[in-house]
């Protein structure tokens, strides 16, 4: 299918040095979205130093599908897709516009894979609680993309792979989940990780530092600690999405770096030259 692709045909691909960075937000609880911690100020620094980009496209762990879908409505709706929690959470809107173009322009990208275009979905909160410090204007257009449960890991990775040429048209593209994620073992009165928390966070550090994206794909294999840390891979996969965009002259980064409540890790990944 051929269409005019506006604002993202019109801009001149930039060579690999001037493509958008990449990142992956562990973002943990939702009511970090309303609250003032460590964590809120590291994405609103982070938001400040990147360059702005043309839109934003979010993988998001709380979007599961049959099949993998992208928004394509102009305006997205919040997604309050949690309970128990305080009505200011409720009440919470994030108005950015959607990208109509942008969801074309992934679906097209991908090529064999089917990238199928929805206007079901909205902004979950895996979206739109770190996007609200990143960008408090919500003057970005957003689009999500879903996670298809019935692709292995290596299958994602291809179709990340595939959206590369987003980064030089300005998008920012975003995974947002948590590399430590065990919310049967969550223990509230901990500030801090379980041991077996922080050495799996550690040792997939490692892995990304070493760009040894094979293991982290087969991450089932790398001992105990990670399969505590990723019982099931909904949070995890958005991790996979980010460094299957990693080019050869880029590196990782780390921020927000810490373990809470026992058994998430709130780190978060740029990844750049």
């Amino acid at each position: 299918m051929m269409t005019k692709l506006k604002h993202l045909t019109a801009l001149p691909e930039q060579p690999e040095s001037g493509a958008m960075p990449v990142l992956f937000l562990g973002h943990g609880s939702p009511m970090n979205a309303i609250e003032e911690n460590n964590f809120s100020k590291g994405w609103r620094r982070m938001g400040e130093s990147l360059p702005k980009p043309t839109a934003v496209l979010c993988i998001s762990a709380h979007w599961l599908t049959k099949g993998t879908y992208v928004t394509a409505m102009e305006q997205p709706v919040t997604i309050h897709d949690f309970g128990g929690f305080p009505k200011a959470l409720f009440d919470m809107r994030y108005p950015a516009k959607g990208d109509p173009e942008l969801a074309l322009a992934a679906q097209e990208s991908a090529k064999n894979n089917s990238i199928a275009l929805t206007h079901d979905w909205g902004l979950d909160h895996g979206a739109w609680s770190v996007l609200t410090h990143l960008y408090p204007s919500a003057n970005v257009p957003v689009v999500q993309l879903s996670l298809d449960y019935s692709l292995d890991l290596a299958e994602h990775y291809k179709l990340a792979k595939s959206l590369a040429s987003l980064r030089k048209k300005g998008v920012l593209i975003m995974g947002s989940g948590n590399i430590v994620h065990n919310l049967r073992m969550l223990d509230w009165h901990l500030s801090t990780g379980f041991d077996w928390a922080i050495e799996a966070n550690e040792k997939i550090k490692s892995l990304i530092r070493n760009r040894d994206h094979a293991a982290l794909i087969n991450y089932q294999t790398l001992g105990v600690a990670v399969k505590l840390a990723v019982p099931t891979p909904d949070h995890y996969l958005p991790l996979i999405y980010a460094l299957a965009l990693q080019e050869e002259n880029e590196q990782a980064s780390f921020f927000n770096d810490e373990a809470v409540v026992g058994s998430i890790t709130m780190t978060s990944v740029k990844i750049d030259v």
